[in-house]
């Protein structure tokens, strides 16, 4: 898990979950590009990687703008000259809503971040990686691209392309030096998930956190470090000859089937 001298590009790096890879990735000698589209966030991110003694660079982008995604590629390949990782995990839960009552525009503005924004990384940063003839990328899918789950039709949609984008990409590029995994998290402690139960039962979100636990035979949320420690994993050469997979981090769902997830109605 050595990233001496390496580059870790992660897209969504103000959240929860990039804000402890670039964290991680800097602790294990990684120099950082934060990119994400909340200025505040981002900046905070990369700020936090320089106060613990790493190097980081923060570039505000809109994933799903084909155009700024040319741009924090440019902007880390102008600082470092090169990118080893490859974090593309950024991500929105959007609203919940029976697939009948989805918002069209909603639809729209999830799938193009999650799906498209994944896209648009891989089209941008392969180039770059094929270039060098080495590289790894992990991409942010999710259990509910495995499992599905009621009154997230774009989230889900989404996700069950993600997972599809990792396999197609990873047999691309497998025999040209470059991995690509991705990583399939069940609820993560996160702003998302707080969102999430709240939206699900808007009265008593903690009782939806506590009812969502019980259907995960660990009984506990994941954190964000186990996420990122994953992600580390999969980009180091710990991981071998590993490509175009997934890693499940559920507390166990998906070893009953993956629970349900409860309803608000």
């Amino acid at each position: 898990m050595d990233f001496t001298g390496k580059v870790a590009l992660i897209t969504g790096g103000g959240g929860d979950i990039g804000r402890a890879a670039a964290i991680n990735f800097a602790s294990k000698g990684a120099k950082v590009i934060v990119v994400d589209i909340d200025d505040e966030n981002g900046q905070g991110s990369a700020d936090l990687v320089r106060a613990n003694g790493g190097t980081a660079l923060f570039v505000r982008a809109d994933v799903s703008r084909s155009e700024d995604v040319r741009r924090y590629v440019q902007a880390t390949l102008d600082a470092y000259g090169t990118i080893d990782c490859f974090f593309n995990n950024a991500g929105i839960e959007g609203e919940i809503a029976p697939t009948q009552d989805y918002d069209e525009a909603m639809f729209d503005h999830v799938i193009g971040v999650n799906l498209k924004g994944v896209f648009l990384g891989l089209r941008h940063v392969l180039p770059v990686m094929l270039r060098q003839e080495a590289g790894t990328i992990v991409n942010s899918a999710s259990i509910t691209s495995i499992f599905g789950g009621s009154g997230m039709p774009a989230y889900v949609a989404s996700k069950h392309g993600v997972l599809g984008l990792t396999k197609a990409a990873a047999a691309d590029v497998a025999r040209l030096g470059i991995r690509i995994n991705a990583v399939c998290p069940g609820p993560v402690e996160t702003r998302m998930m707080r969102s999430l139960e709240a939206q699900r039962n808007p009265t008593d979100p903690q009782a939806m956190g506590a009812a969502i636990r019980a259907g995960i035979p660990t009984g506990a949320y994941s954190t964000p470090e186990e996420v990122a420690n994953a992600v580390l994993y999969l980009c180091s050469t710990l991981s071998g000859n590993i490509t175009g997979t997934h890693l499940m981090l559920d507390g166990g769902r998906s070893a009953t089937g993956g629970a349900p997830s409860p309803n608000r109605r």
